[in-house]
């Protein structure tokens, strides 16, 4: 179990970074939730679908509304032009595709936490140090991020673990972990420890930079076949969305949630 120790000594643990059916993630909010309670021991989650928010509402919905142990954060994975960016405690989506600057301010600006995900890997995806830097040496703290994901297990973070790190300690980055889930079995292989156990005290500590990552890195086989699943996943979504185009009754893909678990000022098409 992922807290037991951190529970022994007064910390709390928290995974950062899951994905459901909504974006590119295999498995829905109700399963998800269902996995948190009863095979792991987060005491906080955050649901980061790219670049949408609903599944996150639902899911903190549903989490309040069974009494579950685990708190729900809503969140997003914003593409931005330099690298995606966890944005956490929001209540509006983030809109995509800016520079990382103004996504961060604008997370700021909601009252959220700004982290960079699997951050310094050569991708498209990944912010970059001399970004990053850029960020720092900006004078409005609104644009500088809150803390580094200086642990992901994927292949994407694995190699580059060492520099992040080192990267967050030379930089006065709080360090976080999170799993960065597409499937169940992934959740809490990477977590985030600090001291409590609220989603507030969650924030604080990042905040104040008394966060710790722990966790282990994923197999290459366990990852090819999260990739197997999501391939069938796109091609059940495509089907959905062929055939209600079709029948022009609106019926689409599944998104992991039911629709009275989530209200928003923006048609769904808008997030998609």
């Amino acid at each position: 179990m992922t807290g037991d120790l951190a529970a022994a000594a007064g910390m709390g643990t928290a995974d950062l970074h899951l994905h459901t059916l909504a974006s590119d993630g295999t498995a829905g909010v109700v399963e998800i939730l269902e996995h948190v309670e009863e095979q792991t021991d987060l005491d906080v989650i955050a649901i980061t679908d790219h670049d949408r928010i609903d599944a996150a509402i639902a899911a903190r919905a549903i989490a309040r509304e069974r009494g579950l142990r685990a708190e729900v954060i809503v969140g997003e994975e914003v593409s931005t032009l330099g690298g995606h960016l966890l944005a956490l405690f929001i209540e509006e989506r983030i809109r995509p595709l800016r520079t990382l600057s103004a996504t961060v301010a604008e997370v700021h600006d909601q009252g959220g936490i700004a982290i960079p995900a699997h951050p310094l890997v050569p991708y498209p995806l990944c912010a970059q140090s001399w970004v990053l830097r850029g960020l720092l040496d900006r004078s409005d703290e609104r644009f500088h991020p809150d803390a580094l994901e200086t642990f992901n297990p994927t292949m994407l973070g694995r190699p580059w673990h060492a520099r992040v790190v080192r990267f967050a300690e030379e930089n006065g980055f709080a360090a976080v972990g999170n799993s960065d889930a597409h499937a169940l079995g992934a959740i809490a292989s990477g977590w985030t420890e600090f001291p409590g156990q609220t989603a507030e005290q969650l924030r604080a500590a990042i905040v104040a930079r008394e966060t710790m990552f722990r966790g282990s890195f994923h197999g290459a086989s366990g990852q090819f076949r999260t990739f197997g699943r999501q391939l069938a996943k796109y091609g059940r979504d495509a089907r959905a969305g062929a055939a209600g185009r079709i029948r022009r009754d609106g019926s689409g893909r599944d998104l992991g949630y039911s629709p009275e678990h989530v209200r928003m000022d923006e048609p769904d098409e808008a997030l998609r």
